[in-house]
């Protein structure tokens, strides 16, 4: 009877694929309907609304002129009233209804708003497009949070004045302690100041799920009200991803519709509890539940770094989607930071550089190990593929180096690897000793190691050192868990032969060089 494998534990569901795998990507086929009409209707609509806004933005901008004439936006700042905050909240915000109306907004607001006493924060999700900024107008030109360097853009750099907002520059080291003590602040001053108006994803997505929430939002521990928008059009001419449209495209299409319809909803305030005041992670996944139930979308544990590691996979000549790893998720449970994901990334792309779609088969996988199939690498490569579709993703390679390869890369493990390949115990691994050793590990009578010796004899002196053991080792974690799974094999295989020769159970340690025990599930975690 042929020996057992130790199996692996089974996976956790945390661990499982989101119920959207790609929230940056916006895919609208035109049809060739579609297109004639909005040719047709931008032949006359683009033209006039246009005009339109143009004359808007002439009125508007010496209003914001006179309204933020003397008025400073660093160091005591002062929230604006009297004829200030009047002509904010009141000309302002109809002058910017007018200019949404001229773009072919039709505009549907649903609940009530709140004042700043009761719900300082307005939280708005989902954040899909630029022309999101119609939520601002709406709710009378509350605070936002934007870059100092917006303030200085023509004419518009006026506008955003008028909105007193919390600055963020990227030149001061302590921007994000001191843009959440300002928010604090404001969300603390029992109504003098009017709300702050986030959005708490800090990036366009397309509207399928609603994602990481930033806690910046909910540090201060003070009532939020939720503000969900919707765009129930039957063509898409808004969403403006990662992937999709450019923002002259999507303007040109919006322009070349009758008319463009968002809703706008406030939901009641969210009262935090003293638990939720405690974590704002916990007062910010709460809030996010009751905007996901109110939309009908489920939540995913993407975040702005996944974004990041998308352009990394594009310039690694990966598919973008690649990059995806709800890094949320997998740096909390995982313990990684993103310069370490994106290192793993480098590591995945050196792997599937000559694979189609950026997931690796199991061939590929053995080329890339300079091994040929046999039944070690087919189960190592099971653990990898955490779905069972015969391929590997970079969000599982992560997963599986993570959990399965670098806990067995110890210091421990690598001497012991050595010291069993170096069975003449001259402090070097010969060609003749490598070989001996991987085909009994591996299982294969006819194998070539030529490419693998060389790769790790780094200065071709025609044998291995400990040192350059141990960097190939630690830059290919891979290897390591074929080790253990082959001591798992020999020690399995000798309790067995200990059993059939009805003999008292040895101890592990006879059947392992040195005086190192390894448990049979210690660098297999529960994953």
């Amino acid at each position: 009877m042929p020996p057992q494998r130790v199996c692996a534990l089974p996976r956790q569901q945390s661990l499982f694929l989101p119920a959207v795998l790609n929230p940056f990507v916006q895919e609208v086929k035109l049809a060739k309907a579609d297109v004639i009409k909005c040719v047709l209707l931008g032949i006359f609509l683009v033209p006039i609304r246009a005009i339109l806004m143009c004359l808007v933005l002439m009125v508007t901008w010496p209003v914001a002129v006179i309204t933020t004439f003397m008025h400073p936006l660093k160091g005591a700042v002062e929230p604006m009233t009297g004829w200030r905050r009047f002509m904010c909240r009141r000309v302002m915000a109809a002058l910017g209804r007018t200019y949404y109306f001229c773009m072919g907004f039709r505009v549907v607001v649903k609940g009530k708003q709140v004042n700043s006493a009761e719900a300082p924060i307005l939280a708005v999700a989902p954040h899909s497009t630029f022309f999101d900024g119609i939520v601002c107008i709406v709710a009378g030109l509350p605070s936002t949070v934007s870059r100092a360097e917006n303030l200085a853009t023509p004419i518009f750099g006026r506008f955003v004045r008028c909105l007193q907002p919390v600055l963020v520059s990227r030149q001061d080291p302590d921007s994000r302690k001191n843009t959440i003590l300002e928010i604090e602040s404001r969300a603390k001053s029992g109504g003098c100041w009017p709300q702050v108006l986030i959005f708490p994803e800090g990036t366009c997505t397309n509207r399928s799920c609603l994602i990481t929430f930033k806690q910046g939002a909910f540090i201060p521990g003070v009532p939020v009200q939720p503000v969900v928008m919707r765009y129930p059009n039957l063509l898409d001419t808004v969403t403006w991803t990662w992937q999709g449209f450019s923002l002259k495209t999507l303007l040109l299409l919006t322009l070349s519709q009758l008319y463009t319809t968002v809703e706008i909803e406030f939901l009641p305030p969210h009262i935090p509890t003293d638990e939720q005041k405690k974590s704002p992670a916990e007062f910010a996944s709460a809030v996010r539940d009751l905007m996901a139930k109110a939309l009908g979308v489920p939540v995913t544990d993407h975040t702005y770094e996944d974004c990041r590691l998308m352009i990394t996979a594009g310039e690694l000549t990966l598919p973008m989607e690649a990059g995806l790893v709800e890094f949320t998720k997998i740096s909390r449970k995982l313990n990684l930071k993103w310069d370490n994901v994106k290192k793993e990334l480098e590591g995945f792309a050196a792997m599937a550089c000559s694979c189609q779609g950026g997931r690796i088969n199991i061939q590929e996988f053995a080329t890339f190990l300079k091994l040929p199939l046999n039944p070690a690498l087919q189960e190592l490569f099971a653990l990898f593929d955490r779905d069972g579709d015969g391929t590997i993703d970079f969000r599982e390679y992560v997963i599986g180096v993570t959990i399965l390869c670098r806990p067995a890369n110890t210091g421990e493990v690598l001497q012991m690897a050595f010291k069993l390949f170096d069975t003449d115990e001259d402090h070097r691994i010969t060609r003749e000793e490598f070989s001996s050793l991987l085909r009994s590990a591996l299982g294969v009578c006819d194998l070539n190691v030529s490419k693998l010796f060389k790769e790790i004899d780094a200065d071709c002196s025609g044998y291995i050192t400990y040192a350059e053991f141990q960097t190939f080792a630690l830059n290919h974690p891979e290897y390591a868990k074929l080790f253990t799974n082959y001591l798992e094999l020999q020690r399995h295989q000798a309790f067995q032969a200990v059993d059939t020769d009805n003999l008292d159970q040895p101890s592990a340690n006879h059947l392992i060089p040195g005086d190192i025990q390894e448990d049979s599930t210690s660098d297999k975690k529960d994953d």
